[in-house]
């Protein structure tokens, strides 16, 4: 079967963000690579659809407390992903360089699965609520603008590349539309994606490898 063909996205109408450098000028495809073999925990090479590497992932699942470190090609830290602990929902956030926390995602049982909630505050301070959902049996979900509904990035992937299956790892595509900031919404990809590592750890996992298959 041939590969699915980005979602068209419409632009969102002001910019949406913390890292204004990585604000989407037009409709962009992060390709995200995962590296489940890598010896300091799942990592992801990160780059556009054209082959251009835009972030680094690296994880660090041996320290005292699981985290994801993700830096820009420079090699600059943008932001770690931690677990909140001691929280009714799963919840993970995101810190800045100088420790500050930056954003936050919240898992949620809902009929049929689960749904994402990430909150942050815009460049623009603007008070942002990302709803992630999507039929977890095909692989596919949505990001939406809570307070207005709008889609501002669909993540799928190819359900039937042999060769990832066979080799463990996954390579997931997020269409991100114009004026979202890349950087966000690849950092809430990735904590659904440790949310996943948890679920298969436990013995509650989807069975299919997906990034976003977890349950709440």
């Amino acid at each position: 079967m041939g590969k699915q063909p980005p979602p068209q996205l419409a632009p969102f109408p002001r910019p949406m963000g913390i890292f204004t450098p990585f604000v989407a000028k037009q409709t962009e495809t992060l390709i995200l690579k995962e590296k489940v073999l890598s010896l300091s925990g799942n990592s992801f090479d990160i780059g556009l659809a054209n082959g251009q590497p835009i972030f680094k992932v690296k994880g660090e699942s041996f320290s005292l407390s699981s985290r994801m470190n993700v830096s820009d090609m420079a090699g600059n830290l943008l932001f770690c992903i931690r677990k909140k602990h001691f929280k009714l929902h799963t919840t993970y956030y995101a810190e800045s360089a100088t420790g500050k926390e930056i954003f936050e995602v919240q898992s949620r049982f809902k009929f049929g699965g689960s749904k994402f909630i990430g909150t942050f505050t815009s460049a623009s301070g603007q008070r942002e609520e990302l709803l992630m959902k999507g039929d977890w049996s095909d692989t596919t979900a949505e990001i939406t603008d809570e307070a207005s509904g709008q889609p501002v990035a669909a993540v799928y992937r190819d359900r039937w590349n042999a060769r990832e299956w066979l080799g463990g790892q996954q390579t997931y595509n997020v269409t991100i539309a114009p004026n979202v900031d890349m950087a966000i919404i690849v950092a809430m990809c990735i904590c659904l994606d440790m949310k996943r590592n948890e679920a298969k750890a436990s013995g509650g996992g989807d069975g299919g490898g997906s990034l976003i298959g977890a349950g709440a």
